[in-house]
C-alpha cells in the first residue's frame, strides 16, 4: 500500500518528546498497532507517529479511509479539531492549534468557512466554531484557556525563537515565563534556553522587574513619621520633576514641624491655665 506523508499537513502534529516517543514505541512493540491509521486517498491524516514507528520495526497496521473531504483545507481543519479533542494536549498546544485554525479561516474562503462545521471528527468534543474574524475571547474558548493565555501564546508565536518554543511546548518553562523571555533579543532567548530551566526563570523575572513601575518615594522624619509621595513612570519623567517632588517633600516636612511646635505651645499654655486655676 502506498502511503504519502504530506509535510504541509504534518505541521499540525506536534512532534513527540523523547519520553513520549519511547512510551509509544514500547506500546507498539508489546501490543501492536491497535488503532487504524486514517487516510484521505493515499495521504496520511492521522497516525503519523505510529506509522513512523511501525515502519521502523516492521509492525503491521491497518488503515481506514475518510473520504468526506473535498479540499486540503477541510483536511487541515479536521486534523486541528482531532488534536483539540485529545486530553493529552497541553494548554500551549491547544492555544497554538486554535490560532492556526483562525489563520486557516482568515482568508474568508467560503469553502473553508463551510469546512468549519463539516470537517470536525464525529467524536470530537470542542468549543463552538470560530472564524477568521474571531476575537481573542473566541479563540480562547475553543482552546479551553483564558484570553490572557491566548495573548501570551500569540506573543510567543510571533517573537519567540524556535528553541524557546520547544522549551514551552515540552513544559520546561511556563507559558507566562516564556512570553516574558520572548520579549528579549533572539540571541538572549537562545542563551536562556541553553542555560536550562533556572536560567529561563531568571531571565523572565528580570524582564518582569524591568517593566514594573518604580516604588513609592518615602521621606522619614527624625521622630519616625513619614511623608510619602507616590512616584510612577507616568508622573516622574525628568530630573526637574524629581527635583519638584523633593521640594514638595521638604515643604511638607517643614509644615509638619511647624504644626508640632504650635501643638507644643498650645499644650504648654493649657498647662499654665490649669495651674493658674
Amino acid at each position: 500500500m502506498s502511503i504519502t506523508v504530506n509535510e504541509e499537513l504534518r505541521k499540525y502534529i506536534d512532534p513527540l518528546t523523547g519520553s513520549e516517543r519511547a512510551m509509544l514505541e514500547r506500546s507498539l512493540l508489546a501490543e501492536g498497532c491497535r488503532d487504524a491509521l486514517v487516510l484521505w486517498g493515499d495521504i496520511l491524516i492521522d497516525g503519523h507517529n505510529r506509522y513512523e514507528i511501525c515502519q521502523k520495526h516492521g509492525i503491521e497496521f491497518k488503515t481506514i479511509q475518510n473520504n468526506s473531504f473535498e479540499t486540503i483545507e477541510q483536511v487541515m481543519l479536521w486534523m486541528i479539531d482531532n488534536q483539540l479533542s485529545r486530553r493529552s494536549v497541553t494548554d500551549f498546544q491547544r492555544g497554538m492549534l486554535a490560532l492556526r485554525k483562525k489563520e486557516l479561516l482568515a482568508t474568508g474562503n467560503p469553502a473553508r468557512q463551510a469546512a468549519e462545521s463539516e470537517a470536525a471528527p464525529a467524536d470530537a468534543t470542542v468549543a463552538p466554531a470560530i472564524t477568521g474574524k474571531a476575537s481573542r475571547k473566541d479563540v480562547a474558548q475553543i482552546a479551553g484557556v483564558s484570553s490572557h493565555t491566548i495573548g501570551q501564546i500569540e506573543k510567543i508565536q510571533k517573537t519567540a525563537t524556535p528553541e524557546l518554543i520547544d522549551a514551552v511546548r515540552v513544559g520546561t518553562i511556563s507559558i507566562g515565563a516564556a512570553a516574558a523571555v520572548a520579549s528579549l533579543p533572539g540571541n538572549e532567548q537562545v542563551a536562556a534556553v541553553a542555560g536550562g530551566k533556572k536560567e529561563m526563570q531568571l531571565a523572565a523575572r528580570q524582564v518582569r522587574e524591568a517593566k514594573a513601575p518604580p516604588k513609592s518615594a518615602v521621606a522619614k522624619e527624625g521622630n519616625g513619621e513619614e511623608v510619602t509621595a507616590l512616584a510612577s513612570s507616568d508622573s516622574v519623567e525628568s530630573n526637574s520633576e524629581v527635583a519638584a517632588l523633593k521640594a514638595m517633600i521638604s515643604k511638607l516636612s517643614a509644615e509638619n514641624l511647624a504644626l508640632k511646635e504650635q501643638v507644643s505651645m498650645l499644650t504648654a499654655a493649657l498647662d499654665d491655665a490649669r495651674r493658674a486655676a
